[in-house]
């Protein structure tokens, strides 16, 4: 049976597998200068200073805008939407078949081994649990303290050890290899992250994964930020485990993936006891349940599987590959150029970073600007010009507590300090961007940094739950005296 509701923008599930890292043969020549169509690209916000301006999203980091392809696949698959795998209707196998080979379209997208398993989840964060709740007993596991909280706090029920945050990529290799020639016996796990969710520094994943398993170690990757703006190719990494969220990758349907070997796994009890991961029910004599559970990734799938999230998934896969992943580096790296090229020509903008200014990023770049509440400026950015970015400590406390030289502060708004409008505050600002940005926003965001830092906001702040907003009653006061 095959799926083919869809128009030329999405065509049969079973072409969603294609996952060269190449470009399209048939694309543009300008591609690497064209960013792909996605959801609000056209979108209008006003401002406080009046009239309306097109809303610049650059907070990808956080939660990257649907691809138009990836709405399009979704619109049109959902008239078709029936349950999966339990089903004898026609919509329900048809459904069936799209959520399987959306599994396919992922392990393609990330060229998985023979016998590697695609667990569909909730996000990275519920992969990286699920992952932690089938560690072998006596597994001791080994994490960077820059990691995002996701992939920092779930082995905390585990023998955890915390490496200091490492100043170069070789640092990075060499702490690791120390840490794992002091491990003791037993099996280990080595968490580590493809590109900073904080600096946008690419780290040395292969050569992490080999240090791991020269020392006996397993790797799981948390690509959340590494999936959306490079490839990730398991066989070529070295890898034993992904984890990505679909919502950094152009499809925020509320899925996620853990990709990888499936021994631990199977060996494991089910993430989530229900329907859907038992295969075998049945009552004992004295009262009790017998339950035999599924094999293969079922067995980590309980309850009704998000199937519009999976198909999103493959769908964002399938266009990015088809984009060419090299045509969007290329593009990315040339705005990141401009956008670093800018700050650098403000003495009051400091750019965080471990590695250097040499590393090689994704679009991800966190600053300071001295003499600024970072939650200020990022609603002065918002309310005058119209250019949405992230403020805070980004989910990544410790990290950010070394590159900021700090020490921690009562948290307020997802744990950014609370300050008032123009003190200075243990925070930081986040700008990123990916293959939907036009040019103009990064532009803008540039030339609103500079008319800040030189002229001040135009506007009144007040703090408001740990929060800068716009004072529009201090403002209406002042217009009027």
């Amino acid at each position: 049976m095959s799926f083919l509701p869809a128009s030329d923008s999405a065509s049969a599930p079973s072409a969603l597998s294609a996952a060269s890292a190449g470009p399209a043969s048939d694309a543009p020549a300008d591609a690497a200068c064209t960013p792909l169509p996605v959801l609000g690209r056209d979108v209008l916000v006003p401002l406080v200073t009046g009239g309306e301006v097109t809303y610049a999203a650059l907070d990808y980091a956080a939660s990257a805008p649907a691809l138009q392809r990836v709405w399009d696949d979704v619109a049109a698959y959902a008239p078709y939407y029936g349950s999966v795998h339990r089903g004898a209707g026609y919509l329900s196998q048809l459904s069936t078949e799209l959520f399987e080979q959306s599994r396919q379209a992922v392990a393609d997208f990330l060229n998985c081994r023979e016998g590697d398993q695609v667990v569909f989840t909730r996000a990275t964060t519920d992969s990286l649990n699920l992952l932690a709740s089938a560690l072998p007993e006596g597994t001791h596991v080994y994490v960077f303290e820059t990691e995002h909280h996701a992939s920092l706090l779930p082995w905390r029920a585990r023998e955890t050890t915390y490496l200091d945050a490492p100043r170069s990529p070789e640092q990075a290799v060499a702490t690791l290899e120390e840490a794992l020639h002091q491990a003791p016996k037993g099996p280990k796990l080595v968490c580590v992250t493809g590109a900073s969710n904080v600096t946008g520094e690419i780290w040395p994943v292969r050569r992490l994964a080999e240090a791991a398993h020269r020392h006996g170690a397993r790797i799981v990757l948390d690509a959340a930020q590494l999936a959306p703006h490079h490839p990730v190719d398991l066989r070529e990494l070295g890898v034993d485990w992904v984890a990505f969220s679909g919502h950094k990758l152009y499809a925020p349907f509320g899925a996620g993936v853990l990709a990888g070997r499936a021994d631990w796994l199977q060996r494991a009890e089910p993430y989530l006891a229900g329907g859907g991961a038992s295969r075998k029910v049945a009552r004992r004599a004295d009262g009790g349940v017998d339950v035999e559970w599924q094999a293969g990734p079922a067995r980590h799938e309980a309850g009704s599987p998000n199937v519009i999230g999976a198909y999103s998934i493959a769908s964002a896969c399938r266009a990015l590959t088809e984009a060419g992943f090299d045509r969007l580096v290329a593009r990315e790296r040339e705005l990141l150029g401009r956008l670093t090229a800018g700050l650098a020509e403000v003495p009051e903008v400091r750019v965080l970073s471990l590695f250097g200014d040499d590393a090689d990023r994704v679009g991800v770049l966190s600053f300071v600007v001295d003499g600024w509440n970072s939650s200020h400026f990022a609603a002065a950015l918002s309310a005058e010009y119209g250019i949405g970015v992230r403020d805070g400590l980004f989910c990544a406390h410790p990290l950010l507590r070394t590159l900021l030289g700090g020490e921690d502060d009562e948290p307020g708004e997802c744990g950014a300090p609370e300050a008032a409008p123009g003190e200075r505050s243990l925070n930081a600002i986040r700008v990123s961007f990916g293959a939907g940005t036009p040019d103009e926003h990064v532009e803008r965001f540039v030339r609103a940094v500079r008319e800040l830092v030189a002229d001040g906001a135009r506007w009144s702040y007040r703090t408001e739950d740990g929060r800068c907003v716009p004072d529009r009653d201090a403002q209406s006061a002042a217009s009027t005296a």
